[in-house]
């Protein structure tokens, strides 16, 4: 309800645009309710609560964002207030970030750096895509191993709200190799004057900057590190890497090869990129994608019309068969939706696997004809009674099983199609699939009432 409260407060204020009561709301709210908020905004009203925060949960909030919102964010802000975001932020996530904008704006955001972030950032970016170099951070405490726990306890106070993290501290010599690590709790307890290099673990595991990410990843998880030393080719400390950054690696990489796997890694591109355009692109654009399948709908709804025509002698001799025309046409279109969904959502979770395609086509045609069965079975039962005549029932029955096994198969066949094709499943599955229903689903029960109501008509 304190949630609730703080979202409605600040969709007044910022209705109202009291900036002096939403700067209010906001100072007293924590910094993950204000995240959670923040993502319901607009882009324009995003941009307003980010500025009237303060600079520690301003920051907070950028860094947990995804880097699609925090490009639309910096899009909002002055340039002045996007650069001194972006001055603010951990060099590995300034680099995420810079990696997404275009190439005319990460030049200019660049410049803008103070000269040891920009150095820093530049030292990341000179790395390969996808390797520790590029991920690591810079931010870590490093202790020369001649120096007494006294000495290094005193200036890891110096350097602790600089640094990203100090549970791990690192020890390394003149020339910057690596020589040992010393957690803060193993300096915290060790007597004043002991040496690091007395105390420090010498048998330290890390990985060089041209190490695979994934690679990285699977090693803090494996060994529970919380940190891992990131090294030059001459041993020397360049970077580390935390557990945090690990764990976002990990669920990126498995999702990724759970698509790569299902021969689906191009479709999930692609499917961002459509969904992109249809939602955000310009009328045009939306018209190109989406118009032509209502222009599918339009001619499949007039071949429907001219199926009733045809046989319009059989609606005049039983005017009662007109009935149940939105039962059968309903009924199919509810399974073609459930189907496709269903292959929607199990293609892209990886449910559903390219080889394994028509056992899974099997399985759902066989779920339409069971479900199919069933409803025939109460649909004939309820049209004879309703109506007295037994023969009607069967037509509806049977017209109903027909048309829900074959919409269950268009269910799965059609997306699949159009995912081929390179078409967007998501504008084009439902109309295509309404239209061939439709028409099928007409044709099969008329031609049914024929047969059945033969003696009637």
């Amino acid at each position: 309800m304190k949630n609730l409260k703080l979202y409605n407060q600040i969709k007044k204020d910022l209705k109202q645009r009291d900036l002096k009561s939403l700067k209010k709301a906001l100072e007293s709210a924590n910094e993950v309710d204000i995240l959670n908020i923040i993502l319901t905004l607009s882009e324009q009203d995003q941009g307003i609560v980010y500025r009237l925060l303060s600079k520690e949960k301003a920051l907070y909030v950028f860094e947990q964002l995804d880097t699609i919102s925090q490009q639309k964010l910096i899009h909002a802000f002055t340039d002045e207030i996007a650069i001194e975001t972006i001055e603010n932020m951990s060099p590995d996530d300034r680099v995420k970030l810079l990696d997404e904008l275009p190439a005319k704006v990460t030049k200019k955001m660049l410049a803008a750096l103070s000269p040891n972030e920009r150095e820093m950032t530049n030292l990341l970016m000179g790395y390969e895509a996808q390797t520790a170099g590029r991920i690591m951070t810079p931010e870590y405490v490093h202790l020369d191993k001649d120096i007494t726990a006294e000495s290094a306890l005193e200036t890891v106070k110096e350097k602790a709200l600089d640094k990203e993290t100090i549970y791990t501290l690192y020890i390394i010599d003149d020339t910057r190799k690596l020589e040992g690590i010393i957690s803060l709790r193993d300096l915290l307890i060790a007597k004043p004057q002991k040496m690091l290099k007395d105390i420090m673990e010498k048998d330290v595991v890390s990985v060089s900057t041209d190490t695979d990410q994934e690679e990285v990843a699977k090693i803090l998880q494996k060994l529970d590190l919380l940190a891992i030393p990131v090294v030059d080719k001459e041993n020397r400390l360049v970077g580390i890497i935390t557990i945090d950054d690990a764990m976002d690696i990990l669920e990126a990489e498995s999702t990724e090869d759970m698509f790569a796997k299902s021969g689906i890694a191009d479709l999930t591109k692609g499917e961002a990129a459509r969904s992109e355009v249809v939602i955000n692109g310009s009328t045009w654009k939306i018209w190109k994608v989406r118009l032509p399948f209502l222009f599918l709908s339009l001619i499949g709804a007039l071949l429907a019309g001219l199926v009733i025509g045809n046989f319009e002698e059989t609606l005049e001799s039983v005017v009662i068969i007109a009935v149940f025309i939105p039962v059968v046409m309903d009924m199919g279109g509810n399974v073609g939706i459930q189907s496709s969904t269903v292959f929607l959502r199990g293609i892209l979770l990886g449910h559903i696997r390219e080889e394994r395609l028509w056992s899974h086509l099997i399985k759902e045609v066989w779920i339409g004809f069971s479900m199919g069965l069933v409803v025939a079975v109460l649909a004939f039962i309820s049209a004879w009674l309703w109506q007295g005549i037994p023969e009607l029932g069967l037509a509806v029955g049977l017209s109903l099983l027909i048309i829900m096994t074959f919409a269950s198969f268009l269910g799965f066949i059609v997306p699949y199609v159009l995912m081929k094709l390179n078409v967007d499943q998501a504008a084009g599955t439902d109309p295509i699939i309404t239209t061939i229903k439709d028409i099928v689903g007409l044709l099969i029960y008329f031609i049914l009432v024929s047969i059945f109501l033969n003696h009637l008509l």
